[in-house]
């Protein structure tokens, strides 16, 4: 494990891209992945650390050996609190740390290769525009659209971008001009849904599934649901829903 030290991103589309692909490995650790994720997290285990790779991938780990290490370090530890909190809590605490840990290593490439002041500004505003880990975890970003019947799920096997009727042919010119306002108030509304796995934003002609139990809104590509299969789902559960179990 070398925590992708020998990856060395130099311009800061490379360096975002090197964040969001950490980023999304994290984030499927502590979601899609997070029945492994708690069982690799063995609080009889030495000190542990949570990597995010730019493959979008992630890995439970010892930290490096040498000091200073390549690469900054993830919090270290977070084993140990596994079973001293409830399981929402040690993982909202998790995913504070993977943000910090994320921002770190970013700056840290900016930092070597040399970034000036507006390449800084750039990279955290790029940075910025993306859900943290934390609120994805926690649902506590926009997830849930205001109007459930507009977004695709296990009743309507619609995709959003095809949930609206088209407007009468009838109608006046005045009647399609409301319609074109109700439509870019209702793409704009949908612009602020984030699927619950990836943490990115809706876009259109894509097919949307939301959790019964947290109601969570994912890509049906995320969780690896079609518009076909959704027709026979009567209550649907996201994978983090579906693998959660009693804990001690």
């Amino acid at each position: 494990m070398d925590g992708g030290a020998n990856y060395n991103p130099r311009t800061v589309e490379e360096v975002f891209k090197d964040f969001k692909g950490r980023r999304a490995g994290l984030i499927k650790a502590l979601t899609i992945d997070v029945e492994e994720f708690f069982q690799q997290c063995d609080p009889e285990k030495e000190n542990l650390c949570l990597y995010g790779f730019p493959n979008e991938h992630w890995e439970v780990n010892l930290p490096a050996e040498e000091v200073p290490p390549e690469l900054p370090e993830p919090a270290l530890g977070i084993n140990f609190a596994r079973d001293g909190m409830q399981e929402k809590d040690w993982l909202s605490l998790v995913a504070v740390h993977s943000d910090a840990w994320l921002l770190t290593v970013s700056f840290y490439f900016g930092a070597r290769f040399g970034f000036d002041k507006s390449d800084r500004k750039r990279l955290f505003n790029m940075i910025n525009d993306l859900p943290t880990i934390y609120e994805v975890v926690n649902g506590s970003t926009k997830n849930n659209p205001k109007d459930k019947s507009s977004v695709s799920n296990h009743s309507t096997t619609k995709s959003k971008s095809n949930s609206k009727p088209p407007p009468p042919e009838e109608e006046g010119l005045d009647d399609e001009d409301e319609d074109a306002d109700e439509e870019e108030d209702d793409d704009d509304e949908h612009g602020e849904t984030l699927c619950g796995s990836c943490g990115e934003n809706y876009a259109s002609n894509e097919f949307w599934i939301c959790c019964d139990i947290c109601e969570k809104w994912f890509h049906g590509k995320c969780v690896k649901i079609t518009p076909a299969r959704a027709e026979h789902i009567k209550q649907y559960k996201c994978p983090s829903c579906s693998n959660k179990r009693a804990r001690p």
